[in-house]
């Protein structure tokens, strides 16, 4: 029996590699854009590629926004990808000061990131990156990572980078020169990957595959 999950269908985002990478792990896909399917999935993806306050305004113009917080609020599973994972939490300094679906603690804020040398580093951070395990966390058994090893390469593209209000809230680090990136969060049932793992090869799939599986 395949696991069945919705991805929301926004008017902005990465839909079609999401979707490929969720068919590849055993799931069937349903892309909708009605608060009504969003109410009702069991396993639910906000994708997201470009501005936080464009995305935001996708989610309010088809008035999706308190549809996620109540799905959220019910204990399934949620995955934030990227610009869908800056969107979980609270705020973003993005061109202005947006509210965000504020079901993780926390703001976004621009990567400010230099070289051992000083020298200042390019923005945005594009590329494959390793993930590290926060001070805070002990393991990645039981989580969306699970399977993975620290310092497993994943693909990144952004130009800001979560600030949980909780060290808690930090599931996987990456470091960009000096700068603390948050690669992978986790409030509860709701889980955020900065990074695209529908694009990080292996390690990716490992991760969507346990989220299909929630």
């Amino acid at each position: 029996m395949t696991a069945a999950v919705t991805v929301i269908d926004y008017g902005i985002g990465n839909i079609f590699s999401v979707t490929r990478a969720l068919e590849h792990c055993g799931a069937t896909v349903l892309l909708s854009g009605r608060p009504e399917d969003i109410l009702a999935a069991p396993r639910l993806v906000l994708p997201g590629v470009g501005a936080f306050a464009n995305g935001m305004e996708g989610l309010r113009s088809r008035g999706l926004v308190e549809p996620i917080r109540r799905y959220a609020a019910s204990g399934r599973p949620l995955l934030g990808i990227c610009l869908g994972m800056q969107m979980l939490f609270a705020r973003s300094l993005e061109f202005g000061d947006h509210e965000g679906l504020a079901l993780i603690p926390g703001i976004i804020a621009p990567i400010v990131a230099k070289a051992p040398d000083g020298a200042a580093l390019k923005v945005p951070h594009i590329g494959w990156t390793p993930l590290e395990r926060p001070p805070g966390c002990a393991t990645w058994d039981a989580t969306l990572l699970a399977g993975v090893r620290e310092g497993e390469n994943c693909y990144f593209v952004h130009s800001f980078t979560a600030v949980p209000e909780r060290e808690s809230s930090r599931l996987a680090d990456a470091c960009y020169g000096d700068c603390r990136i948050s690669a992978a969060v986790r409030e509860g049932n709701v889980w955020g990957c900065q990074f695209h793992p529908e694009k990080s090869g292996e390690t990716g799939l490992r991760m969507v595959a346990n989220f299909v599986r929630m």
